[in-house]
């Protein structure tokens, strides 16, 4: 991860789908354009679905790290909102 710059985290292991999404998307507002948030999440139903609502929310999504360990990390940056 030490090749980006991480604004922000968010743990969202703690919760199920949709209230990942949710938790996600919150921190995402708390940031300005172009800030990078690193969200970890568990394997499976987070991993299929986060990434996926939000690159629809308009926002880039930079990496998805496996951390051997069940859970992966998100690096997502924050873009213009329309």
């Amino acid at each position: 991860m030490a090749e980006y710059n991480i604004t922000d985290t968010v743990d969202i292991t703690d919760v199920v789908c949709p209230v990942t999404f949710v938790k996600a998307k919150v921190a995402l507002e708390e940031l300005d354009e172009g800030e990078i948030l690193s969200i970890r999440m568990n394997d499976g139903e987070p991993v299929r679905n986060v990434p996926r609502s939000i690159k629809e929310e308009g926002h880039q999504i930079l990496k998805l790290i496996d951390n051997q360990d069940g859970t992966y990390n998100l690096i997502v940056r924050k873009t213009e909102e329309e």
